[in-house]
């Protein structure tokens, strides 16, 4: 699940189904979930994506389409919105569950981590700079 997904999900979580094809209650149910003060770094910046786009937001809301379908129809407008995404959890992967990941999903880890593996080729030291840089997991600010 992206975080644009949970965001939509969240909203349509906190509204009475009834009021799910009134968009200004549908606006009104974004703003308030965006004012809250226990978001994430991540789940924030979506909502600082979506607010501009608010009434945009409702309509289809407002149709009942799928919280998938309703993100990907947002990208259209804003691309950014999909490249918000939640940070692996590596923390309780052994090497080898390290290992059957992609090359590219441990580069994306340590670009989230803002650790660069310069002189890294092979898998094996991407995968040892990833449990090198363990610590820096937890960091989710922007």
């Amino acid at each position: 699940m992206t975080v644009c997904m949970k965001v939509m999900q969240d909203v349509r979580d906190s509204m009475d189904k009834a009021d799910w094809k009134d968009k200004p209650k549908v606006e009104k149910a974004l703003g308030d979930h965006c004012a809250k003060d226990t978001l994430s770094a991540r789940e924030r910046k979506i909502c600082y994506y979506v607010d501009p786009i608010k009434r945009d937001v409702a309509q289809p809301f407002s149709l009942g389409m799928s919280v998938d379908r309703l993100c990907k129809r947002i990208n259209k407008t804003n691309q950014e919105i999909c490249s918000v995404k939640f940070p692996v959890k590596t923390e309780n992967l052994e090497k080898q569950d390290l290992s059957k990941l992609r090359v590219k999903q441990l580069k994306s880890i340590l670009l989230d981590r803002g650790v660069e593996c310069k002189g890294c080729v092979e898998k094996e030291e991407f995968i040892a700079k990833v449990q090198e840089t363990e610590h820096l997991a937890g960091n989710d600010e922007f």
